[in-house]
């Protein structure tokens, strides 16, 4: 059976380098393609990093629960235009850091029938981008 989930990803880093999250919220897909209800989320504080590499905790984060959850199918909408192109192939990655959670990010999407990577404007990923804050002002 098809279980498809639209997962909204941010990360957020107060200074770059400087304390960092990422995060994801996930909401059910109706048949008719419109986001139905909230279904999960899942929130990382990770310390000192850069911008970049909270970007990239959020997804993995989003794949993470889409997966515990038992979704096979993640339509990804992420803010990030620079994650969104190198998820999507179209810009290489250069930084080492990063490459290891690209690396991370390809395995987890082993675990799915299919996944694809959206840019959405910030005004559309208001739920994760909360989220990221949060989890950065209960760790701050």
């Amino acid at each position: 059976m098809l279980k498809r989930v639209r997962m909204y990803a941010d990360g957020g880093s107060r200074g770059n380098p400087g304390p960092s999250a990422g995060a994801a919220v996930l909401f059910a897909i109706k048949d008719n393609d419109d986001t139905g209800e909230r279904v999960g989320e899942s929130a990382r504080f990770l310390g000192t990093a850069t911008n970049n590499q909270a970007e990239y905790t959020g997804i993995i984060e989003g794949l993470k629960k889409a997966h515990e959850l038992g979704y096979n199918e993640v339509e990804a909408r992420l803010d990030s235009e620079l994650a969104v192109r190198q998820l999507n192939g179209q810009y290489k990655v250069k930084n080492p850091e990063l490459a290891k959670l690209f690396l991370e990010i390809y395995n987890l999407k082993q675990h799915f029938r299919k996944v694809t990577f959206t840019h959405v404007r910030r005004e559309f990923n208001v739920e994760a981008d909360a989220l990221v804050n949060k989890t950065l002002d209960d760790m701050l």
